[in-house]
C-alpha cells in the first residue's frame, strides 16, 4: 500500500495533500472562488449591459473585462501585500510583493495561500466593475481605466485593510462579514462622486434612455445571484455553520428585497416590472452582505424586506429629485445597501433578540448601543474617505486624459464605435 501511494505521488499531476491545509475548506474556497470571479465575468457585465442602450453594450462588457484583467495584476504586484500585510493600522506593506514570499505550501488558516490570495482577488475585481454603472455610456475608455485601477490602489487596499486585513477598524471591532463597507459603500459611493463630477448624460430627463436587453440584464441578475452564495458563503473562509447559514441569509434576503421592490412598484404604478424584482434582488443581497456571517434567518427577512423599500425611494430621491445621473443606480442600491446593512448588522447581532437573535458583537463591544457606535464609525469613516479620494482621483483623470469625457458628438454616436470600433449587434 505504502509503495503504491509513494508511486502515486511521482504520477504528473497528481500531489498529496500539504499537511495543515483542510482538504473541505481548499475545496469550498476553491468553488467560492469560481463563484465570485463569475460574479463579474459575465454576471455584473451581462448585468450591465443589457441596461445601457445598444449603442454602449460592448463599452460596458469591455470595461469591465478589462478591469478585471487590470485589477488581477494590481492584487498580484503589490495589492494582496498592501491589504493583508501587517504595515499598520491604516495600510499593509510591500513583503509578500509578488507573492514573494508564497509558494504552494504556503497556509493562510487551513487554505493554501495561494487560494486565499485568490478568493480575495476576486472581491479586488468586483469593486471597482461596480463603479461603471455610475458613469456608463459617456466616459473615456482610458480614463475609465486609470481611474479604476488608481482607485482600487488608494480606495480599495486601504479599506481593505482597516476591515480585514487587521487595520484599525477590525481592532475596535467593526462587523462587515463580506463586504458592507469594503465593497458597497466604496463602490456606491465611488459611482456616486464619478456620476456628479462627469455630470449627467446629454438629454438625461427628456430623452429615451430605457434598457435595450431586459433578457442579458435578467440572465446577469440570475449569475448574480448564485455567485453571491461564493461571496458571502465563502467569507466564512471554511466549509462550515458560517458558510452554510452566510449562504441562507443571502438567499432569504435576496428572495425579500425581490418582492418588496416589486410590490412597492406593483402598488405605485399598477404593474410589476421585471426591472424592478432583479434590482430589488441586488439590493437584498448588498444589504445582507456585511450582516451575512453574523445574523439569523428572521433577521434576514427584516433586512431584505428593508433593503427593497429603502433602496427603491432613495433610488427616485436620486434621479427624479436630485437630477443625478448615477446610470445605472450603483450608489441607491450598492452604497445605500451597504450602509444599511452594515448598520443593521449592529442591532441583529445581538444575542437577545428572541426569533431575531445572531450571532454576538464584534471585538469588544457588549451591547446593541455599543456595536451601533462602531457600525457607524466604519460607514462614515468610509463614507468620508472614498468621497475625497474619489473627487481627487477624477480630477486628476480628468487632466491626465486630456478630457474625462468622451465628446458630445461621440457620445450620440455610442461608445461601441466611436471608442471600439465595434457594434454589439449586427442585425
Amino acid at each position: 500500500m505504502r509503495n503504491w501511494l509513494i508511486g502515486l505521488a511521482f504520477m504528473p499531476g497528481f500531489a498529496l495533500a500539504e499537511a495543515g491545509a483542510d482538504s473541505g475548506d481548499t475545496a469550498w474556497i476553491l468553488t467560492a472562488t469560481a463563484l465570485v470571479l463569475f460574479m463579474t465575468l459575465p454576471g455584473l457585465s451581462f448585468f450591465y449591459g443589457g441596461l445601457v442602450r445598444s449603442k454602449n453594450v460592448l463599452s460596458v462588457l469591455m470595461q469591465c473585462f478589462a478591469i478585471a484583467c487590470g485589477a488581477s495584476l494590481i492584487w498580484l504586484i503589490a495589492g494582496y501585500s498592501l491589504a493583508f500585510g501587517e504595515g499598520n493600522a491604516f495600510i499593509g506593506d510591500f513583503s509578500n510583493m509578488f507573492l514573494a514570499n508564497t509558494d504552494k505550501s504556503s497556509l493562510s488558516g487551513t487554505l493554501p495561500e495561494p487560494l486565499f490570495f485568490m478568493f480575495q482577488m476576486t472581491f479586488a475585481i468586483i469593486t471597482p466593475a461596480l463603479m461603471v454603472g455610475g458613469f456608463a455610456e459617456r466616459m473615456k475608455f482610458s480614463s475609465v481605466l486609470v481611474f479604476s485601477l488608481a482607485w482600487l490602489v488608494l480606495v480599495y487596499l486601504p479599506v481593505c485593510h482597516w476591515v480585514w486585513g487587521g487595520g484599525w477598524l477590525a481592532q475596535i471591532g467593526l462587523l462587515d462579514f463580506a463586504g458592507g463597507t469594503v465593497v458597497h459603500i466604496t463602490a456606491g459611493v465611488g459611482a456616486l462622486v464619478a456620476a456628479m463630477y462627469i455630470k449627467n448624460r446629454h438629454g438625461y430627463g427628456s430623452a429615451s434612455m430605457i434598457p435595450h436587453n431586459l433578457t442579458m440584464t435578467v440572465g446577469g441578475a440570475g449569475m448574480l445571484w448564485v455567485g453571491w452564495f461564493g461571496f458571502n458563503g465563502g467569507s466564512a473562509v471554511a466549509a462550515n455553520g458560517d458558510a452554510a447559514m452566510a449562504m441562507l441569509v443571502t438567499h432569504v434576503s435576496a428572495a425579500a428585497g425581490s418582492l418588496a421592490w416589486m410590490t412597492i412598484e406593483w402598488v405605485k404604478y399598477g404593474k410589476p416590472s421585471v426591472l424592478g424584482i432583479v434590482t430589488g434582488m441586488v439590493a437584498g443581497l448588498g444589504t445582507i452582505t456585511p450582516a451575512s456571517g453574523y445574523v439569523g434567518p428572521a433577521a434576514a427577512l427584516v433586512i431584505g424586506l428593508t433593503a427593497g423599500c429603502v433602496c427603491f425611494y432613495f433610488t427616485n430621491l436620486i434621479k427624479q429629485k436630485w437630477k443625478i445621473d448615477d446610470s445605472l443606480d450603483v450608489f441607491p442600491v450598492h452604497g445605500i445597501g451597504g450602509i444599511l446593512g452594515t448598520f443593521l448588522a449592529g442591532i441583529f447581532c445581538s444575542p437577545d433578540l428572541g426569533i431575531f437573535s445572531g450571532y454576538g458583537f464584534g471585538g469588544d463591544n457588549t451591547s446593541i448601543g455599543e456595536q451601533l457606535g462602531v457600525q457607524m464609525v466604519g460607514i462614515f469613516a468610509t463614507f468620508v474617505y472614498t468621497a475625497v479620494v474619489s473627487l481627487v482621483l477624477l480630477k486628476l483623470v480628468d487632466m491626465l486624459t486630456k478630457g474625462i469625457r468622451v465628446t458630445a458628438e461621440q457620445e450620440q454616436q455610442g461608445l461601441d464605435i466611436s471608442s471600439h470600433e465595434e457594434r454589439g449587434y449586427n442585425l
